[in-house]
């Protein structure tokens, strides 16, 4: 595996507008080309926008929906990817064959190929389905990506699955921070109208953002907080932005330290042959969509 430049970006989409969107992300393109980006990866669902989709109804996210690969939204990320002869990663709302709605992240490649990846845990609305497939794929780069949205994360089994099929670059797509969580330390809103000064006055939405209500975790009744970030093997951040402002963050990825780090050393340690119960329900597991707003999550 040779050296890859990746970038990350931030950047405040605008709600069922993908016309909108996906021009800023062709204005990222284009920045990321000029810095010789070989990897661009753009939120969670960015094209169709986010948090407004829990307030729609399922003709509405039907209406914003779109088949992939065949939709015009992901047919444009591969024209992207062709042009600049980067690999580029975005979210959207997929349509199924069998008019089955889910949270899907699209990797086009500038080979002319795809990868797409739906949610494991989707919860944004009662209308859209979670996915049930792990995602690891070869990128004309030359090398193995994994991919997790959001939520998908938090779930170490997740992690560790994609890891052990081969995954050397794990995107992380996501919209979070600043919401407010049910349990007493984790994090909390932030006051939307920090957001709407932060041309007057920018300090206070910059410490919010970095505070432990954004940045410490890694809506616009609330504020999402970028925090676009690049982290090494070792969990290292190695670029991140500052910006409350839409965002590109670049960072190259050092291969040398993937075959010594903590996590790829751990794994053979593994005692696969004592792992059985981890596959058993418990009875406690519940639909994501039901307990994601309880106290259970």
């Amino acid at each position: 595996m040779l050296p890859i430049r990746t970038g990350s970006v931030q950047f405040n989409h605008r709600p069922s507008d993908k016309l909108a969107n996906l021009e800023i992300i062709r204005r990222f393109t284009s920045s990321a080309a000029e810095r010789r980006v070989d990897l661009l990866v753009f939120p969670e669902m960015c094209i169709t926008g986010y948090w407004h989709v829990r307030k729609l109804a399922r003709h509405e996210i039907v209406a914003l929906s779109e088949p992939v690969p065949d939709g015009p939204s992901t047919q444009s990320l591969m024209a992207l990817a062709c042009e600049s002869g980067m690999t580029i990663g975005a979210g959207l709302i997929e349509r199924s064959e069998e008019d089955t709605l889910y949270n899907t992240y699209v990797v086009a490649m500038p080979d002319g190929t795809y990868a797409k990846h739906r949610k494991l845990h989707c919860f944004i609305s009662q209308y859209m389905a979670s996915g049930s497939d792990f995602n690891v794929f070869d990128i004309p780069q030359g090398c193995r990506v994994g991919l997790l949205i959001c939520y998908d994360n938090n779930i170490v089994e997740n992690v560790r699955l994609t890891a052990l099929r081969g995954a050397e670059i794990l995107l992380a797509p996501h919209q979070t921070g600043g919401c407010d969580s049910r349990s007493p330390r984790s994090m909390k809103r932030i006051d939307p109208q920090l957001w709407l000064s932060r041309r007057e006055d920018p300090q206070p939405i910059k410490q919010a953002c970095r505070g432990p209500n954004g940045r410490g975790w890694l809506l616009h009744d609330e504020v999402r907080t970028g925090n676009a970030m690049i982290l090494d093997p070792y969990g290292e951040i190695i670029a991140e932005s500052e910006s409350v402002d839409d965002d590109l963050v670049v960072a190259d990825l050092d291969p040398s330290l993937l075959h010594m780090c903590t996590g790829v050393r751990w794994m053979s340690a593994r005692r696969p042959e004592l792992y059985g119960p981890l596959t058993q329900p418990t009875g406690r597991e519940r639909d994501i969509r039901e307990a994601r707003f309880s106290d259970s999550l």
